[in-house]
């Protein structure tokens, strides 16, 4: 309803409502943004800082290799035979050792590199088949760069591999348990090389090449001992 026509006392009673009511306005305008720049002023302090963020972002990258090592583990408790092409890549770009051995060349990698290729890449693991003794051989082989004879001691371990103890009849008529059968000049030539028989000329000649070397080597020790 509009209203004219007021006397003067009603005229000052609206002006006076009026100009409280703006008043308040005001005020209440003047409190929201005095609030809102306090609100602001308040969220702009809280930031995350740089130690907080370091954490964070360390025990994302904890979670995440932790990850990385659980999958790693459950391929690598699989036969060669049960991994996928998938896995065989994974281990490849997530095992880090298993690719810097990798790089260097399994010819050139010692007994205890070449245990860890073996059971990390799924391969027969002949390795675990030797004995400290004749892993130190395997090593001083390397060390030497005579492969064709550090060769010949991988397949002494895959000729134990599964014997559990039993004898092997040879074609030559002899018969021996590989498990317990020292690795000596002699029965590389008579027993093991003879394990294989039927196999390639180049199986025949890593098994003279360590024959070889440990008759030099006995031989030299002997010199030795006589000296």
């Amino acid at each position: 309803m509009i209203i004219s026509n007021t006397n003067s006392v009603s005229s000052t009673y609206a002006a006076s409502n009026i100009s409280s009511m703006q008043q308040q306005t005001v005020s209440l305008s003047d409190v929201n943004a005095t609030d809102n720049l306090s609100s602001n002023a308040f969220y702009d302090k809280v930031t995350i800082s740089d130690a907080a963020k370091a954490m964070m972002t360390d025990s994302k990258a904890v979670a995440d290799a932790q990850e990385i090592q659980k999958q790693l583990d459950a391929i690598k408790a699989k036969p060669a035979v049960q991994r996928s092409p998938n896995e065989v890549d994974f281990i490849s770009k997530n095992d880090k050792h298993f690719a810097e051995l990798a790089k260097k060349g399994y010819d050139s990698l010692k007994s205890d590199e070449v245990d860890y290729m073996q059971k990390a890449g799924g391969l027969v693991n002949t390795m675990s088949m030797l004995s400290p003794k004749e892993k130190g051989l395997y090593d001083e082989l390397i060390g030497q760069n005579n492969n064709e004879a550090a060769g010949a001691l991988l397949l002494v371990g895959m000729s134990r591999i599964g014997m559990e103890g039993q004898q092997v009849t040879l074609p030559n008529g002899f018969s021996f348990d590989p498990t317990k059968t020292d690795v000596t000049a002699e029965n590389i030539r008579n027993l093991f090389k003879h394990m294989f028989a039927g196999d390639s000329s180049n199986t025949d000649r890593t098994f003279d090449a360590l024959a070889s070397y440990l008759d030099q080597k006995k031989n030299s020790d002997t010199i030795m001992n006589k000296a």
